[in-house]
């Protein structure tokens, strides 16, 4: 039977009951959907599948999103391979790719290989860095728009050496306005969908607004009481929603780290609104 293991009071659950080698049930799948909607994260011990058998257990919950920077043809498996992470864009908080008109849904990501020490990954919950809130900047937050764009994080990815072409990279992605607080569309929370990563600014403020409260809004989520950590171990996958949680990946190790991760979009029911 599967089982639900809460780690925090306020997100991140180990799951038991299930071997991910094999095929799910659709009672299976529909019981980890709703663990997942509930817990946010959700940490699979001790599955040593292959990327095949991850493919496939990630396409019971959505289709596939291909990374935004692989060719097309490449393989739907990411593979994270990095002894030098500081400064690659995954040591702040984020969600995945606001950037892009439909950021995915989820990601799953697998471990492969662990530095000696080191390597953890933390996710905070934004929902309730949302309902935390003041009701009166709750109320501001409702009326807000702010700007998600590439360029900031795609400019550190070419300090480190990434062949990338900027100019074609935001030509490809273009600033986008997003609301400042995101319904989900499964569950109907609201959820505070700003980031360090690719937020800019929030729109109609003025220069001195901005630098007062976006970094305010952006803090706000790494509040401990909001987080798990997750202390990897080779076999262990995890599973967000990348619509109520952003995440960090603690870039505290110089031997090799290596993950293998498949993102997902929303089926069509589960989809935002247009």
């Amino acid at each position: 039977m599967i089982e639900f293991h809460p780690v925090t009071k306020h997100i991140g659950a180990e799951v038991t009951g299930v071997d991910l080698r094999k095929p799910l049930s659709p009672e299976e799948v529909a019981t980890i959907r709703q663990g997942w909607l509930t817990h946010l994260v959700l940490f699979f011990r001790d599955q040593h599948i292959d990327d095949e058998q991850h493919l496939q257990f990630a396409l019971n919950f959505g289709t596939l999103n291909h990374p935004a920077f692989k060719k097309d043809g490449a393989s739907p498996i990411h593979v994270l391979d990095q002894t030098d992470p500081k400064g690659e864009g995954g040591d702040e908080w984020h969600s995945d790719n606001t950037f892009e008109p439909t950021p995915p849904m989820g990601s799953l990501l697998r471990c492969v290989q662990l530095p000696s020490v080191g390597g953890d990954t933390l996710w905070a919950n934004t929902y309730l860095a949302y309902e935390t809130l003041s009701p009166p900047l709750q109320r501001l937050c409702d009326e807000l728009t702010a700007v998600h764009d590439i360029t900031a994080s795609m400019k550190k990815a070419i300090s480190k050496g990434h062949p990338f072409d900027l100019a074609e990279v935001q030509a490809k992605w273009p600033p986008l306005v997003r609301p400042v607080v995101r319904t989900h569309a499964e569950t109907g929370r609201k959820a505070l969908f700003v980031n360090r990563s690719s937020t800019t600014r929030l729109v109609g403020l003025s220069d001195r607004e901005n630098e007062a409260l976006l970094p305010l809004l952006i803090d706000h989520i790494r509040s401990a009481e909001y987080q798990v950590r997750l202390r990897w171990r080779p076999g262990t996958l995890a599973f967000w929603d990348n619509r109520s949680t952003q995440h960090y990946a603690v870039a505290d190790y110089t031997e090799r780290r290596r993950m293998h991760r498949v993102t997902v979009n929303a089926f069509p029911e589960h989809a935002d609104p247009a």
